[in-house]
């Protein structure tokens, strides 16, 4: 037989062997070739064909090229239809998309995040690691109930939905899920044995390696620079102390002066009548809209010459994908502008939902510049700005409004979570 496409890959992704694990029991060839990752993705010709330079990637013998695990795996299983790996019914075919979309967005994805803070991918949050575990354990049980009366998710034998299942507790239980953890999930662990032994796939999955202990964040040691030699002891004769005014003098005399600390540009601007700290607590203490709300504060007591009101948006929506990964990406962007924190207001939200959502939200600002007040955060070129009419322009003006008020919808997405930064 034919090979079905060439897939480039790295062996050890759970969605690498979810796609192998298919055409194996799909009875189908698939040519794997030699793949190099962070360089053979990045060559034009793979980009021709993949543009966002993605594995798993296949390239079908027909012609069509597919990124992304669960996709691959589901086209290739519907290539052989009497292997069952789809179920036997269109309802079968749903509960199987079922399994493993819960699988990927409830179990995986909090596993991924876990695993990259742990190796200092990105900065490590203790709170956002605990809520993770949370969520993966509580969805680990419901799995776990599941399979309680079960061998299989879906029918009486192996479909696409086990195997996506599989790879992931694979790796779930060699970060999270330790001895403790399993003790309660006695059935997933049993169903995790039956198809990582099953006779074809054994190869493919290769050994599960269980922790005994869920591993922890370990801070990255910082490299202690190497202490000066000691200046070798001269004999002096013994002197009368001096005044101490006297040995303040000599040691300021041995001090580098500090160069002056340049001053922020913001610093310069005229005084303005409005007060950002009191528009804080208005906002903070007060409703939003209505009768004496912070809006009706803000409108009476802004100065438009001293600040300015921009609205932000993220320019790669594209790339988001849970709801609270979204959220807490903004909460990152707000610590990084902390040293605009007395130049400046934000309110800035996500708009949609799970992997349909985008990051929008409005900046109150000192001045009419909006980089002399964001600049500060490595990222702040990751969102575009543009400055808002909030007196003159009804648009622009609800806009403002919707997103201090968090009831912002923009393109029929509506505001689902959001941060302030005050």
């Amino acid at each position: 037989m034919a090979p079905v496409g060439k897939l480039y890959c790295v062996p050890t992704m759970p969605q690498t062997k979810t796609i192998r694990s298919v055409c194996a029991l799909a009875g189908l060839e698939l040519e794997i070739p030699e793949y190099k990752h962070f360089s053979d993705n990045k060559k034009p010709e793979f980009l021709a064909k993949f543009p966002h330079g993605k594995i798993p990637a296949l390239e079908s013998a027909n012609g069509l090229n597919l990124t992304e695990g669960a996709p691959i795996a589901r086209y290739l299983a519907g290539l052989a239809p009497n292997s069952g790996l789809l179920g036997s019914t269109p309802e079968d075919a749903a509960v199987v998309d079922q399994w493993v979309h819960f699988v990927e967005s409830e179990i995986s994805v909090q596993n991924d995040v876990i695993s990259g803070m742990l190796r200092n991918f990105f900065p490590y949050s203790k709170g956002i690691h605990t809520v993770l575990v949370e969520r993966q354990l509580r969805s680990l049980i419901t799995l776990e109930t599941h399979l309680s009366t079960r061998t299989f998710l879906v029918g009486d034998r192996i479909t696409l939905a086990d195997i996506t299942t599989a790879a992931v507790l694979q790796r779930v239980v060699a970060v999270t899920a330790d001895a403790d953890v399993r003790a309660k999930l006695i059935n997933t662990v049993r169903f995790l044995e039956t198809i990582v032994h099953q006779p074809k796939l054994e190869a493919i999955f290769g050994p599960t390696e269980y922790t005994e202990k869920a591993l922890q964040y370990v801070p990255p040691k910082k490299e202690k620079a190497p202490a000066p030699p000691a200046a070798p002891k001269e004999k002096k004769e013994k002197e009368k102390p001096k005044k101490a005014a006297e040995d303040d003098d000599e040691d300021d005399g041995n001090l580098v002066p500090e160069e002056p600390k340049e001053k922020n540009p913001l610093d310069l601007l005229p005084k303005s009548t409005f007060n950002l700290e009191d528009w804080k607590r208005a906002y903070s203490n007060k409703d939003t809209r209505g009768a004496d709300g912070s809006l009706e504060w803000f409108y009476a007591n802004f100065d438009k010459e001293g600040f300015s009101v921009w609205r932000v948006d993220f320019k790669y929506n594209e790339e988001l994908t849970q709801v609270f990964m979204s959220s807490n990406q903004i909460g990152g962007f707000f610590n990084r502008l902390e040293a605009s924190r007395k130049y400046l207001f934000g309110s800035v939200g996500v708009l949609g939902q799970a992997n349909a959502s985008i990051i929008s939200g409005v900046l109150i600002l000192r001045g009419q510049d909006s980089k002399a007040a964001v600049d500060c955060a490595p990222d702040f070129e990751s969102y575009e700005y543009t400055k808002l009419d909030v007196f003159g322009n009804q648009e622009e003006k609800a806009f403002f409004e919707g997103a201090l008020a968090w009831d912002l919808e923009v393109d029929g997405k509506k505001w689902a979570d959001g941060k302030n930064f005050k």
